[in-house]
C-alpha cells in the first residue's frame, strides 16, 4: 500500500513537472520564442554622450539605456569610414580576412561584394535571422547607402537591393525629399546637398518639430512598424540607423538653442600633428561655413562647430527615446534585445582634425551599449577591449536562431560573458584598419602600422592612458613595446 502511494505521489510529480513545462514552452511560443532584436545604427556617433561622463551633453534617452544595460566603454570599429565599418559588422568579418579596409561601396564593388545568388551560408547578420524565421526591417542606413537600395549620390543606379535576401521590408520614408541620399543629405524643406540647388552649408537649425527632418520621420516609421509587427506571431529583427550627426549638421531650432546655453570645453590638441595620417579633412571643409576656412578652425569657429555637433546628438537621442518609450508601451521590451551602435568615431577639432578617416583613436572609438533582458547586468560599464565584429557572434548566443550558417567563418567573440558579468575581457588587443595600415589598440597603448607585402614599413606609438590624441610619436623610445604589438597582428587565412 505504501509502495502504490508513493508511486502515485510520484506520478502526480510528473504530470505537474510536464504541464509547467508544456505550460512554459506555449508562453514562449505565443511570444514569438526566440528574443526580438532592435539594432540602431547612429552615423558618426562617438563617445560623446553623458554616459561616457561628459556632463555638457545632452543625451538622457541614451543615457538611460545605458543604465539599463552594458555601456562599453573601449568599442572599437573595424575601418573608420561608414561603409566598410558596416560590411565589417554585417558580415561579421575582419578586414584582414575580407580585404575591405575603406570602401564606402564593398557591399556590391570588388572582390567582397555580396553574391545576389543566395550562398549555403548567410552574407549577413540580418539574412542569417531572416533565414530563422525572423521578420526583418531597415529603416534608414544600415548599410552604406541611406535606405537600403544602391543608388548613387546624384539619384543615379538601379536600385538594387544592398543586402541581398536580408530585409523582408525595406521602410525607409522620403517625405519631401523624395529619395534615399536625399533624407540623409537633408536640409529642411525638402532641400538636400545632391539636389541640384547648391545649398551644403555645414549648418542649418531653422524647424520647428522634429518631424520636418529625415530622423524624425525614422523615429515615427520605426514606431509604426513596431506596432504591426507586435501583432504578429514570429520575433523581429529591425534594423534602425539614424542619420545625424552625421554632416551636414542639421536639427530643430530648440535643440541648436539649448545647446548655446551650456558651456563646453574647447578642442583638445587643436594644432596640427606631425603623422603621415593626419588629413585635410576633405569631407568636413568642403561644405560652405560662415567663418574663414583656415586650418585649423579659429576657436570660436571651432566652438560653434561642436556644439552643431552636439545639437544633433541632443535631437537624435530624443528619436531614440521615441522608439525606446514605444517599445515599453508595447509590452516588448522583456523580450527585446537593443543595441545602439556608433558606426565610427569623429574628429571634432582634435589634432586640427574633422571627421574620421584616420586610424587614430578618436575615429575608431566609437558608442556600443546593449541591453539584453535576463542577460546584460543593469548599469555595467565595460572596459574590455571590443570591437564591432564582436556583435554578430554576440547576438547568435544571446538569441540560439535556428539557422546559425554563415557563408565565411566569423572574426569576432560573443561578448555575452561580458554583458552577463562573468568576464571582463575577452581579448588583449583590438584591431583596426585603413588602407594599407593595421592599428593595434591595448589597454595603454595605440600602435599604428603601414604594411607593405604584409610587413611593416612604418610604426607610430602612442600612450593611450595619457590622451587619445596623437600627440608624442614614441615608436623610437619604445621598440620593444613595438614589437609586443606587432605580435597581435595575425595571419590572412
Amino acid at each position: 500500500m505504501l509502495f502504490k502511494n508513493i508511486r502515485f505521489c510520484f506520478q502526480i510529480l510528473v504530470l505537474i513537472f510536464l504541464y509547467l513545462v508544456l505550460s512554459v514552452d506555449a508562453q514562449e511560443s505565443k511570444s514569438g520564442q526566440r528574443p526580438n532584436i532592435l539594432f540602431i545604427a547612429i552615423d558618426d556617433l562617438r563617445t560623446e554622450l553623458g554616459c561616457y561622463g561628459l556632463p555638457y551633453v545632452q543625451s538622457p534617452s541614451l543615457d538611460q539605456l545605458a543604465s539599463e544595460g552594458v555601456l562599453f566603454t573601449n568599442h572599437f570599429v573595424q575601418v573608420p569610414t561608414c561603409g566598410a565599418s558596416r560590411f565589417a559588422l554585417l558580415t561579421g568579418r575582419s578586414p584582414m580576412q575580407s580585404g575591405v579596409t575603406r570602401s564606402n561601396q564593398a557591399f556590391y564593388h570588388g572582390k567582397s561584394a555580396l553574391s545576389t545568388s543566395q550562398t549555403e551560408g548567410a552574407q549577413t547578420l540580418p539574412e542569417l535571422f531572416r533565414r530563422s524565421g525572423y521578420l526583418t526591417t531597415c529603416i534608414g542606413k544600415i548599410s552604406h547607402t541611406a535606405d537600403g537600395r544602391v543608388f548613387e549620390y546624384n539619384g543615379s543606379g538601379d536600385g538594387r537591393i544592398e543586402l541581398p535576401f536580408a530585409w523582408d521590408k525595406l521602410a525607409t520614408p522620403f517625405g519631401s525629399w523624395k529619395r534615399g541620399w536625399g533624407i540623409f543629405f537633408a536640409y529642411a524643406n525638402g532641400q538636400s546637398r545632391e539636389d541640384g540647388s547648391g545649398i551644403r552649408d555645414l549648418m542649418e537649425f531653422n524647424v520647428e518639430h522634429d518631424e520636418d527632418l529625415p530622423d524624425g520621420l525614422l523615429a515615427r516609421q520605426a514606431i509604426q512598424e513596431l506596432r504591426a509587427m507586435k501583432r504578429q506571431q514570429k520575433p523581429f529583427f529591425m534594423g534602425l540607423g539614424f542619420f545625424k550627426p552625421h554632416l551636414p549638421f542639421v536639427a530643430p531650432k530648440k535643440d541648436w538653442e539649448a545647446m548655446s546655453r551650456v558651456n563646453i570645453p574647447p578642442a583638445p590638441h587643436p594644432e596640427k600633428i606631425s603623422s603621415s595620417y593626419w588629413h585635410k579633412s576633405g569631407e568636413f571643409y568642403n561644405y560652405n561655413m560662415e567663418f574663414e576656412k583656415t586650418r585649423p578652425l579659429i576657436e570660436p569657429a571651432r566652438l560653434k562647430t561642436r556644439r552643431a555637433y552636439l545639437a544633433c546628438v541632443r535631437y537624435i537621442d530624443r528619436q531614440v527615446g521615441k522608439v525606446l518609450r514605444e517599445l515599453d508601451e508595447l509590452g516588448l521590451r522583456e523580450n527585446t534585445i537593443v543595441v545602439v551602435w556608433g558606426d565610427h568615431g569623429w574628429f571634432l577639432g582634435d589634432s586640427a582634425l574633422w571627421a574620421k578617416h584616420a586610424p587614430f583613436e578618436r575615429a575608431l572609438k566609437s558608442t556600443l551599449m546593449i541591453r539584453a533582458p535576463r542577460v546584460s547586468q543593469a548599469g555595467l560599464k565595460s572596459a574590455a577591449l571590443v570591437e564591432s565584429i564582436d556583435l554578430y557572434p554576440t547576438l547568435i548566443e544571446l538569441c540560439q536562431p535556428a539557422f546559425q550558417k554563415t557563408q565565411y567563418p566569423l572574426d569576432g567573440l560573443s561578448l555575452k560573458p561580458i554583458l552577463t558579468g562573468s568576464k571582463t575581457a575577452v581579448r588583449d588587443a583590438s584591431l583596426s584598419y585603413w588602407n594599407s595600415a593595421i592599428s593595434v589598440r591595448t589597454k595603454t597603448y595605440r600602435l599604428i602600422t603601414t604594411t607593405e607585402k604584409g610587413k611593416p614599413t612604418k610604426n607610430e606609438l602612442y600612450d593611450i592612458s595619457k590622451t587619445p590624441d596623437p600627440i608624442e610619436n614614441l615608436a623610437d623610445e619604445q621598440p620593444t613595446t613595438v614589437e609586443r604589438l606587432l605580435k597581435f597582428i595575425p595571419a590572412k587565412k
